[in-house]
């Protein structure tokens, strides 16, 4: 029997076992297996004691006592000396009548509490305010946000437990609950659709199981009953133990007939198909809605897997005649639901508004994987409403405002005009992130893998649409200034733009009696979007186009950017078409490799010429042969050409390369339905750690992208399950054997006491290490490495935050312990590797060649 099969059969006793238990309602039963609630309503707190922001290292004095293994529970008075040599002191802090911890140390500080259990015993903590908590010194998810979701379960030893809070944002409170189940639902985090009347029913919905058991929970389904539903069964993914999934089940019914709520009950099963009796139930209310109201809809993530969902106001009154509706994609601001951004708005006739949710109400400021949800949401209301592709426009208000700039300026094609509302330019104009000024090639290499982020290095991608700014006068939140300085960029080289500054108005404004929002549902702003077109590509003749990463955006129309000479800097093509002399006429900058998308060039055209930084390729055919020439259906449907030893030339691009397909850098990982790989073949503690920061991962990414990631061990991993999937391994080349199996050709390889990066090698047993490489076994797929030379390495990646948006990492950064205390002058080495993903064609830089 399998490792696999062998914990499934454990699971099942154990949870028969289990469930047997419950069912015995006796006050003594109870008691024996659980106690009651804990409430933390006293503890010890300390101001920050390092330096922290959107920063892709930090300092922090007692995070590095934690790396060394030397941290040791404070008491009342004691002290910390931070980097700089000062020193802060532990003090006593009493809770609110509320249960709320608050203190001024709490916006960087840490908060200690200790909680005493006569037994081993199993409880879920339910915290709010920290961003990170260690239980006995496994870190786990936070609460930065309040919301209230996160119940993680936890394992109290008999004695002394040790809870520490990383707190940022000003209050704590926490409580220790006992669990009613050993798996169960929690129902504060739904994913749900509406149904529309008259309309067949067929969605998905998403709820959290916890699973407090020690063993992985392979047998879970969820059965879904309802009147007017038909009764479902879906095997649930595994779930680590002591953990939770947030997973998906099934609505299929009849067309509604009527609006109100219909009420549905999920069933939870730990037996498989068996479904003898339920572990637990929850009681679920979906929403009947009816034109031209507001509804969701739920699709099915690519990056993960998940369940995600998007709001739409649709258009009314119907369009009608053969005119498809117009598409006006509109992202909300921080805190803000997709729904609530919908329903600021009036029904408009000609169109239909789309609200993502940037994965979530915070999420990552549209970028990163707020930046996919876009895309992804825009995929599939342009499919399932049926839009005019010509006609799509992007706005959105606060940091929705910021995303209308970043989203635009990243994918420029896709949009006929763009309408930033008190949207602010860049996470260094408005979120206080710094720029290293100083010349180091490492921080260099570092900071460039942000580059993305940089709204003003793209700008001449606005070009392609129409630009429309709308912003309150007295704003209090984003500033105006904002607004103001964009105004004044696109003055310099755009002139198909306006704005309109409301007097006096703040950050969310609205004077007329008409439905809707002034602040975003603009007249002026929708009919300057009226008066905009997406052009065919037949029809574009001129494109300029930028791009930071061809990973993250390629192409632009009939024109890719596959690579770069210097990867993660500002690429840009301009170049004209000459459909008359069937000629391409350019200039690049940083541009190794392009390609010519043909596909809509005339039938009868056979050859091009192109001219690139004035060297000219003439007559390119487009056939692959003389005996095909006859036949148009056989053209290629594109030209490639790469740049070799400074000279253009016509080339076939091999998919094992960096491409749009596949590209890096380091949190280009986290996508194409990754998986968690953590090693079992360490020491002890190494073991524990890459089992914990695995499930801190998954649990992290649920939180601040509704996420729901596989989380498994090395022994579990079956490499050829699913060769198209990314994977994440923890551990390294020593611990986890699916560094073998996945990256036996990696030219980076970390062992115990050393890192090797081609010929190089750095040696220590406390050096961190991230990283990207491909899959050998696949032409799209990536692993991601989150590793270290030993366990105080391993620990040094705990809480680096590439979950964090405007935080990035190159393809490869090595990190010393000393990161902690100096900053970036820790980071050991950094670079990217070249376009055939060696090192020796890369560019890297290492701190030892700076000293």
């Amino acid at each position: 029997m399998s490792n696999a099969h062998c914990a499934a059969a454990v699971f099942v006793t154990l949870v028969a076992v289990a469930v047997n238990a419950f069912a015995d309602d006796s006050a003594a039963s109870r008691s024996n297996m659980f106690s009651s609630d804990i409430p933390i309503t006293e503890c010890l707190v300390i101001n920050r004691v390092g330096r922290f922001g959107r920063v892709p290292v930090h300092t922090d004095a007692i995070e590095a006592e934690i790396v060394a293994g030397t941290w040791s529970p404070p008491k009342d008075g004691d002290s910390v000396t931070l980097p700089d040599g000062s020193t802060q002191t532990w003090e006593k802090l009493e809770a609110d009548e509320k249960g709320w911890l608050r203190s001024s140390a709490f916006r960087g500080g840490y908060a200690y509490a200790s909680v005493e259990s006569e037994t081993e015993r199993i409880m879920l903590l339910h915290a709010s305010g920290q961003s990170v908590v260690y239980v006995n010194g496994e870190p786990r998810a936070g609460d930065p946000y309040s919301t209230g979701r996160v119940r993680l379960p936890v394992r109290l030893k008999a004695g002394r437990n040790d809870l520490l809070f990383h707190v940022s944002r000003g209050q704590l409170k926490a409580t220790l609950v006992q669990p009613e189940s050993l798996v169960s639902f929690n129902t504060s985090d739904l994913t749900l659709p509406d149904f529309l009347v008259d309309e067949k029913a067929d969605f998905a919905g998403a709820i959290i199981v916890t699973n407090t058991t020690d063993e992985m929970l392979t047998t879970a389904g969820i059965e879904t009953v309802g009147d007017g539903l038909t009764t479902t069964f879906v095997s649930l993914p595994s779930i680590p133990p002591m953990s939770f999934r947030k997973v998906a089940f099934r609505l299929l019914g009849d067309a509604p007939q009527a609006t109100g709520d219909r009420e549905v009950e999920l069933r939870l099963y730990t037996d498989g198909e068996r479904r003898e009796s339920p572990a637990d139930t929850a009681k679920i209310k979906i929403r009947i809605r009816k034109p031209p109201e507001s509804y969701k809809r739920t699709f099915i993530s690519n990056i993960d897997g998940s369940v995600q969902y998007y709001a739409v106001k649709p258009a009314w009154p119907p369009p009608t005649g053969v005119v498809a509706p117009a598409l006006f994609l509109s992202l909300h601001g921080a805190g803000v639901e997709a729904t609530g951004q919908v329903d600021a708005y009036n029904n408009k006739s000609w169109g239909h508004i789309v609200a993502p949710t940037n994965r979530r109400h915070y999420g990552f400021d549209w970028e990163d994987w707020g930046r996919l949800d876009t895309i992804e949401v825009l995929r599939h209301a342009q499919r399932t409403l049926k839009s005019d592709p010509q006609r799509t426009y992007l706005t959105g208000h606060s940091m929705g405002g910021h995303g209308a700039w970043h989203v635009g300026v990243t994918f420029p094609d896709q949009f006929a005009a763009i309408g930033p509302s008190a949207g602010w330019i860049s996470f260094w104009s408005y979120a206080n992130a710094r720029r290293d000024e100083s010349g180091s090639p490492v921080r260099s290499l570092l900071q460039r893998a942000a580059t993305p982020s940089d709204t003003l290095a793209l700008s001449r991608n606005f070009l392609h649409h129409g630009v429309y700014i709308l912003h309150g006068e007295k704003d209090d939140n984003v500033p105006v200034e904002q607004a103001r300085k964009m105004y004044e960029h696109l003055s310099g080289f755009h002139r198909d733009f306006d704005k309109h500054e409301q007097p006096g108005a703040g950050h969310w404004w609205g004077s007329s009696d008409e439905p809707g929002a002034e602040c975003v549902d603009w007249p002026a702003m929708f009919d300057f979007f009226a008066r905009h077109y997406i052009p065919t590509r037949a029809s574009v003749r001129r494109i300029n186009f930028t791009t930071a990463n061809p990973g993250i955006s390629a192409s632009s129309h009939w024109l890719s950017i596959n690579a770069q000479l210097r990867h993660s800097a500002a690429s840009t093509v301009k170049i004209l078409y000459d459909p008359g002399l069937r000629r391409f006429t350019g200039t690049t900058d940083n541009v190794a490799r392009l390609t010519l998308d043909v596909r809509h060039l005339p039938a009868g055209v056979d050859s091009i010429t192109v001219t690139l930084d004035d060297q000219q390729i003439e007559n390119i055919s487009l056939f692959t042969s003389r005996a095909r020439r006859a036949n148009p259906k056989a053209r290629l449907p594109r030209v490639e050409l790469a740049l070799e030893d400074r000279k253009w030339k016509t080339t076939r691009f091999s998919r094992s390369d960096k491409g749009p397909h596949r590209y890096g850098p380091f949190k280009q990982a986290f996508r194409n339905r990754m998986s968690f790989v953590y090693a079992t073949h360490g020491t002890p503690q190494e073991n524990a750690w890459a089992r914990a920061k695995a499930r801190f991962d998954a649990e992290t990414f649920w939180y601040r992208g509704n996420g729901s990631v596989e989380v498994l061990s090395d022994l579990d991993f079956d490499s050829e399950s699913d060769p198209h999937a990314n994977v994440i391994l923890y551990g390294n080349a020593d611990i986890n054997p699916a560094f073998w199996s996945l990256l036996r050709h990696s030219p980076v390889q970390v062992r115990g006491g050393s890192v090797a990066i081609g010929e190089r090698k750095v040696e220590g047993d406390d050096l961190a290490c991230l990283f990207i490489y491909p899959r050998f076994d696949s032409d799209f797929a990536a692993v991601g490495v989150v590793s270290g030379t030993g366990v105080k390495g391993m620990r040094l990646t705990d809480r680096l935050p590439y979950f964090v948006s405007g935080v990035a990492y190159p393809d490869c950064t090595v990190i010393g312990p000393d990161v902690l205390t100096d900053g970036n002058e820790g980071v050991r080495a950094a670079g990217y590797f070249g376009i055939d993903w060696t090192v020796e064609n890369g560019e890297f830089a290492w701190r030892d060649d700076a000293d």
